[in-house]
């Protein structure tokens, strides 16, 4: 039911108050200068109340972008991995320093579709704003709306989901040559830091990443059985790496030097916290003579390796803690000489040749 009140101005105007009113939700009400802005008012309102659209749209007119982003960085960020955290607040909050001000109402695809080109061609300290970066900017605030529908009601839809990612380059497979990794090795050892060298050949044997081997405690590491158990993971599930050869001699050698007082395989002087090798880690690739490789890159050297040795993707995903072969399709190429192996062994079976 609706009411339509006439109301006189002291100055001569004239304006329209109106009241809707439906059993079971509150009284809805606006003013109006034209009666039949009013009118139109009331049925657009109460169409909407009864196909159960108005009220989500009223909650997301009065939420900001800025108030769901202070939201999510309390209440959802802190749940999630340590080393995300501050990549993922650093997004938000430039989400919040652009379009903050916004209603989540107003948040619509082609504001964020802008916003996405203007991240395309912002800058980093490392220079160009990359493809890839741009798309965990959108992600992230993806799942800031995902949380805002589903949990807190104040979004009706993921304006997001509406908006065209970046086409991503194909995936970096940059391995050390042989001679590379003999001058790598070298260099590590001749370092002024005591755990450069072990955490290379960690990272080259066992295919971990930067931060799950610097991050290591010593309750994780079993040096009887020769492996490793990670149970931070960048896909969030546990792994075990094996410690086998010089990688499982250096962790024996340096848990002899290990400070009683810290868990942390390889602290920094402080001991509350792991090491930073930013500065040994350039100074050895510099001394090596080694361009255009990056920490990240010793992975792609310990699966490309594996590759070639006739280990498959499923294998390879196993290791390097993949959940789905798309990830390590990459080094398909270096496992031609074993394919082929397969291949000739199914046509000697077929054929008999």
């Amino acid at each position: 039911m609706a009411t339509i009140e006439k109301r006189n101005g002291v100055d001569g105007s004239v304006n329209y108050r109106v009241r809707v009113r439906l059993r079971g939700f509150p009284p809805q009400t606006a003013s109006f200068q034209r009666l039949t802005d009013a009118k139109k008012w009331v049925q657009q309102t109460e169409s909407a109340i009864r196909e159960g659209r108005h009220f989500k749209t009223v909650e997301s007119r009065k939420h900001t972008l800025k108030e769901a982003i202070d939201r999510y960085i309390q209440s959802v960020l802190p749940s999630k991995k340590f080393n995300s955290q501050k990549d993922q607040r650093q997004q938000l909050q430039w989400w919040s320093d652009n379009i903050g001000y916004l209603s989540l109402a107003d948040v619509t695809p082609a504001i964020i579709a802008e916003q996405r080109d203007k991240l395309a061609q912002g800058k980093t300290a490392r220079g160009d704003r990359t493809n890839a970066t741009v798309n965990r900017y959108l992600a992230i605030l993806s799942h800031l709306f995902t949380v805002s529908v589903k949990e807190w009601g104040w979004s009706h839809d993921n304006p997001v989901l509406k908006v065209t990612r970046l086409k991503e380059p194909r995936g970096r497979v940059r391995f050390l040559s042989d001679d590379e990794r003999a001058r790598l090795l070298e260099a590590c050892k001749k370092s002024e830091s005591e755990y450069l060298n072990t955490v290379v050949v960690l990272a080259l044997s066992t295919g971990a990443r930067k931060m799950e081997i610097l991050g290591l405690k010593w309750k994780d590491v079993d040096l009887v059985r020769g492996i490793i158990t990670l149970h931070e993971t960048k896909n969030g599930e546990r792994r075990v790496l094996i410690l086998t050869s010089l990688a499982l001699d250096l962790m024996k050698q340096h848990a002899k030097l290990r400070t009683l007082h810290c868990d942390l395989v390889f602290p920094a002087k402080s001991f509350d916290k792991p090491i930073d090798l930013t500065t040994p880690w350039e100074t050895a690739l510099k001394r090596a003579g080694i361009k255009d490789f990056r920490f990240h890159d010793l992975r792609h050297s310990a699966a490309s390796y594996l590759a070639m040795n006739g280990a498959s993707l499923a294998e390879i995903a196993e290791i390097l803690g993949h959940k789905t072969l798309s990830m390590v399709k990459r080094y398909s190429h270096l496992s031609e000489a074993h394919t082929s192996k397969v291949v000739a062994k199914m046509n000697e079976a077929i054929f008999g040749i």
